[in-house]
């Protein structure tokens, strides 16, 4: 996957493709996504750098700043000095002034063989901690949503890189050539917005598709031009067909590859007419299934539908699918009522990430499919106003799930008050490194050559603890 491999097309640099700029739920934009899928090697063995564990990932992105040492790493020393000024010193960049160390306002339990603990919010998520490998000493280099969200999604907090799924993309393609290889459900038009699923320098075939926001409910995303009637379809192959013809002709005096790009697009936007419809057809799973994930059901019908969705795109081949719960509707920056609008959050999200987990186990998908469940940072040990937590990108957790990760375990950890990261430190840098990794990609050898050197994800970090491997 170097740039010196010309046999190979995925080390073709191309321009950024701007000639999309319409409704990014119409088949103008979603094709972008799925171009690759029409390279008959896309997915296989061949395209790896060696035997991956997972064919997929499917990345629950928790927006805002979920806390850590109020969900997945308890601290006992918070309840010790609950009201004090916290005994050590605090990151040398911070957010917002902070007071005194405020203990969390949920007990904690120990779940399954593990015995790992999990606090009262997620008691559902804890009931699969025997699947979990929770990475409790995670670091961002950014203390801004901004800057954290970027960073998580791209590598890069501060300039325009390429995107996770885009470079899952590029590297492996998707098994599906009538679906999109990267979905992003729900996204949050800010900090980042498109860019935390954009291509930036990448080829604009490997462009994540959107499905809705996070303006709105899930249940009115739509899709465009997804039910025309049968004579509607055939005039457009048709038009597609005279369409090619005249683009042939242009493009033969021409090396500009945007062309044939673009219609590999329209016929991608014309194959989904045919089997997005199937594939979005979440009434078509049983009752209990639905169930499982909370669907018909308040709180949880939102989240469940999101997590259900990513379920069924999974079993279709697509690579890469992000189940974002995010701003402004759904929010964990709770920067006072902490109690309030995390429990309200938890509600949401833990039954049907639980019933996902499930699902997956059930049909013997979880052990080629890679869970990530993340955030852009944890939140502080100390008060904020009076009831709130500030951000914290100097320690908090993340876990991994199926897809060639160790089950029952944490690893790594935070300081008594769960402010630093202090053993076994994982960077975006790693984390990133490790979701390749899984996939059969090799960070360090997964490269675009572009502005006259070689780009990487990981830029020029990235580590595999081999601990969490299973």
């Amino acid at each position: 996957m170097s740039p010196s491999q010309n046999n190979n097309p995925l080390t073709t640099t191309h321009g950024r493709r701007e000639w999309l700029r319409g409704s990014a739920c119409g088949f103008g934009y979603l094709s972008l996504a799925g171009l690759s899928t029409l390279d008959a090697r896309a997915g296989k063995a061949s395209l790896t750098h060696h035997v991956p564990c997972a064919k997929r990932a499917i990345f629950l992105f928790l927006h805002g700043g979920v806390s850590h040492i109020d969900t997945f790493d308890p601290k006992t020393e918070l309840d010790r000095y609950h009201g004090k000024p916290i005994p050590i010193e605090k990151p040398e960049f911070t957010f917002a002034q902070t007071g005194n160390v405020l203990k969390s306002p949920w007990r904690f339990r120990r779940y399954g063989e593990c015995g790992l603990p999990v606090s009262s919010l997620f008691p559902e998520i804890g009931r699969k901690m025997d699947d979990l490998c929770v990475i409790r000493s995670m670091q961002s280099s950014f203390v801004s949503h901004g800057g954290a969200t970027l960073q998580l999604h791209t590598g890069d907090g501060n300039l325009t890189r390429p995107s996770l799924g885009s470079w899952l993309m590029y590297g492996l393609g998707t098994e599906n050539s009538n679906l999109p290889g990267f979905v992003n459900i729900s996204p949050s038009y800010y900090h980042g917005g498109a860019q935390n699923y954009g291509t930036a320098f990448l080829p604009a075939r490997y462009q994540g598709m959107r499905i809705g926001d996070g303006n709105t409910k899930f249940t009115k995303a739509r899709l465009a031009n997804l039910t025309d009637s049968p004579t509607e379809l055939a005039e457009q192959r048709r038009q597609l067909a005279l369409m090619r013809r005249w683009n042939e002709r242009h493009a033969a005096g021409s090396s500009d590859r945007r062309l044939s790009a673009r219609m590999e697009a329209f016929e991608l936007a014309f194959r989904m007419q045919q089997h997005a419809p199937e594939a979005f057809d979440l009434a078509s799973e049983s009752r209990a299934t639905q169930k499982l994930y909370g669907i018909g059901e308040e709180p949880t019908d939102e989240y469940g539908r999101e997590c259900l969705l990513a379920r069924r795109l999974a079993e279709r081949g697509v690579r890469f699918i992000q189940v974002s719960h995010s701003y402004p509707v759904n929010y964990w920056d709770q920067h006072g009522g902490l109690k309030s609008g995390h429990e309200a959050n938890a509600r949401k999200v833990d039954r049907p990430i639980a019933g996902l987990l499930t699902d997956l186990k059930q049909r013997g998908l979880l052990d080629d499919t890679l869970v990530v469940f993340g955030t852009e940072f944890g939140r502080s040990p100390t008060v904020q106003g009076s009831d709130g937590r500030d951000h914290n990108p100097t320690g908090f957790t993340m876990w991994f799930a199926g897809g060639g990760i160790r089950g029952g375990m944490s690893y790594g950890s935070t300081d008594d008050f769960g402010l630093f990261a202090i053993e076994d430190i994982v960077t975006i840098n790693d984390f990133h490194a490790i979701i390749l990794h899984l996939l059969g990609l090799d960070h360090t050898r997964l490269t675009y050559r572009h502005a006259g050197r070689d780009f990487r994800l990981t830029d020029v970090g990235g580590r595999v603890p081999p601990e969490i491997l299973a």
